[in-house]
């Protein structure tokens, strides 16, 4: 008897560790916690981890604006023909009647109803003028992008057509991607996919001919800005090597700011003709139709937050790590002691939250016990064996360092005549300038965060 129990408790042993082995890769992209509390020599205490809130859909939460504001369709009513049979004309747009209106809202509903709903241009009615559309996407928060972005047509596939993002809340735009039939005659630049992208020129502004086929590829409807293939140039084609991919973004600012925007613009500059001539006898034929855009991503927290609340008409970070600000970009008042840092995804699976620490206010740095997490006191610990006064100064309770006449700063690290007018070089200072190693200032992140030095 005793082998078939072994032999079932290896079999369930065995499954237990293949689903942590399975699910461990995906748990390296959530960041979904930012602080727990552990039990260390020194009592019950906080750990503070990198975290961010989850990725969704990030269209629930924007505002459309069109360029020029009448470029719907409906006002006046308008007949459409389709594009492959002029004779198949149909297609009504009312603005005063609900069922024939295509307000630009349609772009954004919950998709799977039959009909499709869709936006709808006015037709190419003053051709050769052209017809062109702006279509801006705003969220008045920084977003970070996680997925494709992925355009429906209704109608054909535009021919020729710019996405655009800003950084700035739309001060300036920047373009993302072109995209045309012919991008040589289009925008004088050679046909591209994000297939000949690598690590050294994922950055690139390509224009590619993947996403403007004519008519005849009626039922390709999408158009995409391929985020996950650019990730897969560091992460690999699974994703599975998030630890590079991640490691990239911590250290490449101008990677980070490829895949953050504000706002999103898509410029539509040539509708499908489906024939190298535009029939000037039937310019119903001709127009935009948008049924869906998806946008996934999440709101950009630094790091420092594990939700984002919309209120107000307006996306908000829930900052923790003693930050503040709409994408927790500064130190909260009294917890300025050194300089604000955007948490780290590294090292995985836990990053490091980089958490501000308490402003100098006389000998003692005082925090609360729950934004510093320290147990039964209300005095976080500055001086121990592993980070010591310097210049002869003496540790005082673990709360401040005693510091000689000639020296000043948190661990006696400054020379006091560097605050005088003189400065060090004076002779009556009694002192040179002196410059101390960083390595004690470093360190003062582990012992207000403790699990920070502990091995991952």
């Amino acid at each position: 008897m005793r082998q078939p129990v072994l032999l079932l408790a290896m079999q369930a042993a065995w499954s237990c560790l293949c689903r942590a082995t399975q699910h461990y890769p995906a748990a390296w992209g959530h960041y979904d916690v930012c602080k727990s509390q552990v039990y260390t020599d020194e009592g019950l205490t906080w750990d503070y981890m990198a975290c961010q809130p989850e990725a969704g859909d990030m269209t629930k939460y924007l505002r459309v604006t069109l360029d020029p504001p009448n470029i719907t369709c409906g006002d006046p009513p308008e007949t459409y023909c389709a594009l492959e049979n002029p004779y198949m004309c149909n297609n009504e747009c009312d603005a005063n009647t609900v069922e024939l209106a295509h307000p630009p809202e349609l772009m954004f509903d919950f998709e799977g109803r039959n009909p499709t709903t869709f936006w709808q241009s006015t037709s190419w009615r003053k051709y050769p003028k052209p017809l062109l559309v702006n279509i801006t996407m705003s969220w008045n928060k920084t977003i970070e992008l996680t997925d494709d972005i992925v355009i429906t047509f209704e109608s054909g596939r535009p021919e020729q057509m710019v996405l655009e993002k800003s950084l700035d809340y739309g001060r300036t735009w920047q373009p993302y991607q072109f995209y045309a039939t012919d991008c040589l005659d289009a925008f004088t630049m050679d046909p591209k996919t994000v297939q000949d992208l690598t690590q050294h020129t994922l950055l690139d502004i390509i224009c590619t001919e993947d996403y403007s086929r004519g008519y005849v590829w009626k039922y390709d409807k999408t158009v995409r800005f391929e985020i996950k293939d650019r990730f897969a140039l560091f992460a690999g084609p699974q994703l599975h090597n998030m630890a590079s991919l991640y490691g990239q973004l911590d250290t490449t600012k101008n990677l980070r700011d490829f895949f953050t925007i504000t706002d999103l613009r898509i410029r539509l500059l040539r509708p499908a003709t489906g024939a190298t001539m535009v029939d000037e006898n039937n310019l119903s034929r001709y127009f935009y139709a948008i049924s869906d855009i998806k946008v996934q991503g999440r709101c950009k927290c630094n790091l420092h937050a594990n939700s984002c609340v919309f209120d107000k008409e307006k996306l908000t970070c829930e900052c923790e790590h003693n930050t503040t600000g709409p994408d927790c970009g500064r130190c909260k008042k009294n917890y300025q002691g050194r300089a604000w840092n955007s948490g780290s995804y590294l090292p995985i699976p836990k990053g490091t939250a980089n958490i501000c620490v308490p402003s100098i206010v006389g000998p003692v740095i005082r925090q609360n016990v729950s934004s510093l997490g320290v147990a039964n006191r209300n005095q976080a610990r500055v001086c121990d064996e592993l980070l010591r006064c310097q210049n002869g100064g003496v540790c005082h309770n673990n709360l401040r360092c005693q510091c000689p006449a000639a020296f000043t700063g948190l661990l006696c690290e400054k020379p006091r005549c560097e605050g005088e007018a003189a400065g060090c070089g004076d002779p009556d200072s009694g002192q040179a300038a002196l410059r101390l190693p960083p390595t004690p200032l470093l360190l003062l992140p582990l012992l207000l965060a403790p699990a920070w030095a502990a091995p991952l």
